[in-house]
């Protein structure tokens, strides 16, 4: 366990105590600190051979979040894969909300080790009882066809304003701790926030904003995968919501995420921006159903993403 993680360890608020930590016009951290901090919850403890431990940042609402987890599960299975196996795909089931009070201990079973690829399954545990199961897919690089969809014509991410410069006092008033959480990720909005067009009635089921991590990253591709697939968890529903003028928190809306899917195409780095397409073909039976594509700022496909939602409006 690094200097780093067994800080974050004891208190994952630690590197956001400075005074050079970076804050928006709202007090809120953002910049480096926050990525580290980031960085740091991504460092798992190793406890035995294919057992590894987590945790969350104080900040965390009643649950854990979900792209946090899956984050983390993934972490846990690259560590028992060779280097040179790169991740190509994962499958993931949200099981039960996470405490983040909590450790969450990740318990990878090494199903298959062949000549291309390898596969791991990860059970996230708390209390004895699975949070969070993950099956990923790790292949050695080798050629084949190429063909990928083009980029959507949108506006460069330095041309939007920051997810701080679009929260009013107003909504700062309605979301209250949800909007002062560190962001380690920079979110540019493309389209309207859902959150700005809630009460206009029902729009298009598309949601597209730009990310990208707050900071440097270290050299590690697994490391870039799994901020990505945190990143994943962050917007990807809003497609869903802006279909129905609705959003958390401030409508009499429930939701968590049910399953998630990525499949990796080609390697990238995190911390330049990629743009994060997603709509929702389909909302029924209390569940709703969301499709991301990620894009390099070059317009490289680099991802695909579903997910599925709980999403009960009363």
């Amino acid at each position: 366990m690094t200097e780093v993680a067994r800080a974050a360890a004891e208190d994952p608020d630690a590197v956001l105590s400075a005074d050079r930590v970076p804050r928006d016009a709202h007090g809120v951290p953002h910049g480096q600190p926050v990525l580290d901090r980031l960085v740091a919850l991504l460092d798992l403890e190793r406890i035995e051979e294919n057992i590894f431990r987590g945790v969350s940042p104080k900040h965390s609402p009643i649950r854990v979040f979900g792209g946090q987890v899956a984050g983390q599960a993934l972490v846990a299975a690259g560590r028992t894969v060779p280097a040179e196996r790169r991740v190509h795909s994962l499958h993931a089931y949200f099981i039960r909300g996470g405490d983040p009070s909590v450790p969450i201990v990740y318990e990878v079973d090494r199903i298959r080790d062949g000549r291309s690829f390898t596969t791991r399954r990860v059970v996230a545990v708390q209390r004895g009882r699975a949070i969070f199961s993950l099956s990923a897919s790790f292949q050695l690089d080798e050629p084949g066809a190429d063909h990928a969809d083009e980029m959507p014509d949108v506006p460069a991410p330095e041309t939007l304003p920051t997810q701080g410069e679009r929260i009013t006092p107003e909504l700062r008033e309605k979301f209250g701790v949800v909007v002062d959480r560190p962001r380690p990720i920079d979110v540019r909005y493309v389209t309207e926030p859902p959150w700005l067009t809630r009460g206009q009635g029902p729009g298009e089921a598309r949601n597209q904003v730009w990310m990208r991590a707050d900071g440097k990253l270290p050299d590690d591709q697994l490391l870039h995968v799994c901020v990505l697939a945190y990143a994943s968890d962050m917007t990807l529903l809003d497609s869903v919501l802006a279909r129905h003028g609705v959003y958390w928190g401030t409508d009499n809306v429930l939701g968590a995420s049910l399953d998630h899917a990525m499949w990796f195409h080609r390697p990238f780095r995190a911390d330049e921006w990629f743009l994060y397409d997603c709509v929702s073909p389909s909302a029924s039976g209390g569940r709703g159903l969301a499709t991301g594509r990620f894009f390099a700022q070059d317009g490289t496909l680099i991802a695909t993403v579903v997910q599925e939602g709980l999403l009960r409006i009363g």
